[in-house]
């Protein structure tokens, strides 16, 4: 959607998606977003009550969901939400949900797959896939069927196929809801060596408020379809404007 304008973003900038005065609806008005910003290299915590509309956003981050209204740029060009050419921007973002698909093969094809059908080689498809699995701590896994994973395995498995062919972007869904504190590590330590040795802009939705102070550069609290505050995780939990936001983060009861 939008204008069809080019916006001016000086590189030192590195905003990779921004969202203006975006609107989702189907019977009702669910999302409300005036203004989000993306940059290389953070990592994004975004928190709120059930149904406050995070999955959405992640949803029409990742140009799954079209919004209803509202303009989405990627490195500061205008999207047609509508246009075929979504798809190379899909690519260039790796989306996990809380329900990890994988497929009934080997972890190692598994993690394979994407590279494939990105038309990448036989031979860089296999070295891509030796390093990950090495790098992410996967190699005792690699020759498992994907079916007889733990759930914190199949995660951490997912989370390695989203990154095989180097996103710009990684957007995840409560990808630690119901697993174990030793898994949650795990994971939460693969997020971390992501961004810090990639350079991969990560999004997380989590309802861990805990979750998010650990990891989150940045801290993205929603109430109602609306963004209630933004800013550093440190700022969030202990100086934040708003009076929603406080309530929520120390786990009080908001209206």
């Amino acid at each position: 959607m939008g204008d069809g304008t080019i916006k001016d973003y000086s590189p030192q900038n590195n905003v990779i998606v921004e969202l203006e005065r975006i609107k989702k609806a189907y019977d009702r008005e669910i999302l409300k977003i005036d203004k989000l910003e993306l940059r290389k290299g953070q990592i994004y915590g975004i928190i709120g009550p059930s149904g406050a509309g995070k999955s959405t956003l992640l949803r029409i981050i990742n140009l799954l969901t079209p919004p209803s209204t509202g303009n989405y740029y990627f490195h500061g060009e205008t999207v047609a939400i509508n246009n075929r050419d979504i798809i190379s921007i899909q690519r260039k973002m790796g989306m996990v949900f809380q329900k990890t698909i994988l497929f009934s093969d080997s972890v190692w094809n598994n993690i394979a797959y994407g590279l494939k059908a990105r038309g990448y080689s036989r031979d860089e498809t296999n070295g891509r896939v030796a390093k990950l699995i090495d790098w992410l701590g996967l190699r005792d896994l690699a020759k498992r069927r994907a079916e007889t994973l733990s759930g914190g395995e199949a995660q951490r498995v997912a989370i390695a196929r989203a990154v095989a062919f180097d996103p710009e972007l990684l957007l995840l869904d409560e990808p630690t809801a119901n697993l174990d504190p030793f898994n949650i590590e795990l994971i939460e330590n693969m997020i971390a060596t992501l961004n810090r040795e990639k350079s991969i802009t990560v999004v997380i939705v989590t309802h861990n408020v805990f979750q998010a102070r650990r990891i989150a550069d940045q801290v993205i609290f929603i109430d109602q379809g609306a963004i209630v505050e933004m800013g550093s995780t440190e700022k969030i939990f202990s100086e934040p404007d708003h009076e929603k936001t406080r309530l929520y983060v120390e786990g009080k009861v908001i209206s």
